[in-house]
C-alpha cells in the first residue's frame, strides 16, 4: 500500500513572520484613507503587546471585536489593492529565515505547506503565495455589495484550527501522526496536539510549559530575511492573494532544539 500523503502545518505570526500580520497594514491602510491615525497608534500599541508577550484570551477577543468593528463598510477592492501593492514592503523585512529553510525542507521531503492563521485570507493568502504554501486557512469576513460587514464569517482560531487541520486531513488523505505542526501560542496547543510531530517556535510562557511537559521540540526563529529573495510565488495561489476577507484574527498574542529532524 501507498504511504499516505502528510503536511506542514503553520501557524503565521510570531512563527512566519515576527509581527501581527493583520496590524502590519496599519499605515498604508491610513495611507489609503480607510482608518485615522488614532487607529494607527492603537494599533502600534497592539504591536508591543504582541511583540512583548502575547495576548491572552480576553485580550484577544477585544482586539478581535476592535479589528472587525474598524473595517465595517471598508471597500473591498481597496483593500486588496493596498495589500498587493503594499505587500512585499510590508512583510518582507519580518519574515524569518529558519521559518523558510524549514519550509523548504518540508517541500523537499514531499509534504504538503499550510498556513494556519487567525489573519485575514487578503493578507494570509498573499503571503502563503509567496511562500509557496499549498493551502491556506484563515480568518473571513461577511462582504455585501463588496464591503465588509464588520461580521466574521469564518473565525480560523483555537480549537477551530485543530478542526480545520483533520478536514483537511480528511479531504486530502493526510496521515496527521506523521504531520507536522508549528506555533508561538498558547492558544493553538489545540492545533498542536492533533499532529504526530507538535513544535513549540518562540513560545509564550504558558505554551513553553505545555511544551517542556510534553517534550516537544523548543525552536527560536530570529534572523529576519528578504522573502522576495528566497521564494517564488505559485502562479495559482498568486492568483488567490486578491481573495479572501479582511484581517481580523492576527494578534494571537529556547534554545532551538532537532529542527533539521523535523524532516
Amino acid at each position: 500500500m501507498a504511504p499516505r500523503r502528510t503536511a506542514a502545518f503553520f501557524d503565521l505570526d510570531k512563527t512566519i513572520i515576527a509581527r501581527s500580520s493583520s496590524m502590519a497594514f496599519s499605515k498604508p491602510f491610513q495611507a489609503g484613507g480607510l482608518i485615522s491615525r488614532r487607529a494607527v497608534l492603537r494599533s502600534a500599541y497592539a504591536q508591543f503587546v504582541f511583540a512583548v508577550g502575547g495576548a491572552d484570551h480576553d485580550q484577544m477577543e477585544k482586539m478581535r471585536q476592535f479589528l472587525s468593528q474598524l473595517c465595517a463598510g471598508w471597500d473591498v477592492a481597496t483593500v486588496r489593492d493596498i495589500v498587493a501593492e503594499t505587500l512585499h514592503h510590508v512583510i518582507d523585512p519580518m519574515v524569518y529565515d529558519e521559518a523558510v529553510s524549514l519550509i523548504e525542507e518540508h517541500k523537499a521531503a514531499g509534504r504538503d505547506v499550510v498556513i494556519v492563521s487567525s489573519s485575514g485570507a487578503e493578507v494570509v493568502e498573499p503571503i502563503g503565495a509567496m511562500l509557496g504554501a499549498d493551502q491556506v486557512v484563515a480568518t473571513r469576513l461577511e462582504i455585501v455589495d463588496g464591503k465588509y460587514t464588520g461580521t466574521i464569517e469564518y473565525y480560523a482560531y483555537a480549537e477551530e484550527k485543530a478542526r480545520a487541520i483533520e478536514q483537511l486531513a480528511a479531504e486530502h488523505g493526510y496521515d496527521l501522526d506523521e504531520c507536522y505542526a508549528y506555533s508561538d501560542s498558547i492558544t493553538d496547543v489545540h492545533m498542536l496536539q492533533v499532529v504526530g510531530h507538535p513544535f513549540a517556535v518562540n513560545p509564550d510562557k504558558e505554551l513553553r510549559k505545555v511544551a517542556v511537559t510534553n517534550d516537544w521540540p523548543v525552536l527560536v526563529f530570529s534572523k529576519p530575511v528578504a522573502l522576495r529573495s528566497r521564494m517564488t510565488a505559485k502562479p495559482t495561489l498568486a492568483a488567490l492573494a486578491v481573495g479572501g476577507a479582511l484581517t481580523v484574527g492576527g494578534l494571537l498574542w529556547a534554545t532551538a532544539r532537532r529542527r533539521r529532524a523535523a524532516v
